[in-house]
């Protein structure tokens, strides 16, 4: 009986492993991941390739790349301004948006003049990256890529999704503001 007793305890000992993770019912490959940046990338091309066409054709305007990944011209530019956006200035501004085929979505003056801090633009990002490219009185027409514009949701208003857009910027008046800092 005693041989019994030990058999059962190292029978138990042995027996008794850490327990077993359970495996995932279904194991994710990254592939949808990988289609959407794919998609992205063929997106990106396409409105690039847009934008290039829109620049073949206008023989007028001498078309600049901004770092960001927007192309742009100025309509007017004034050499002799010196006042450009600082972190802290509040910019007063107003701007268009219209398709690449012209066709207007807000004008000028549905938007109205504009005042903002500069590190605090409550706009699309293209055109948020645009205002420090301009000095005071400038005007420049912006083209931006979806990805820059409101991307894949859209403004939940007149801009579908993934739509490319033009945008006329007047910077109107840049005022200088003093560091809190200061003394």
């Amino acid at each position: 009986m005693r041989t019994f007793g030990y058999f059962i305890l190292l029978l138990g000992l042995l027996s008794c492993q850490g327990p077993e993770p359970r495996r995932p019912v279904k194991q994710n490959t990254g592939s949808s991941f990988k289609a959407s940046i794919e998609r992205t990338r063929a997106l990106l091309a396409k409105e690039e390739q847009l934008i290039q066409d829109i620049m073949a054709k206008d023989s007028v305007h001498n078309y600049i790349q901004s770092t960001t990944g927007s192309w742009y011209y100025y309509n007017v530019k004034d050499e002799a301004s010196t006042k450009t956006v600082g972190p802290a200035d509040k910019v007063t501004l107003t701007y268009n948006v219209v398709t690449f085929a012209d066709d207007t979505i807000y004008r000028m003056k549905d938007i109205g003049i504009r005042q903002f801090r500069a590190d605090k633009l409550d706009l699309f990002p293209g055109l948020r990256n645009s205002v420090p490219l301009l000095k005071e009185n400038e005007t420049a027409t912006f083209l931006f890529p979806s990805s820059l514009a409101y991307g894949y949701h859209g403004d939940d208003n007149k801009i579908g999704t993934n739509v490319p857009l033009k945008s006329t910027l007047t910077l109107l008046k840049i005022e200088k503001q003093q560091d809190s800092i200061q003394n």
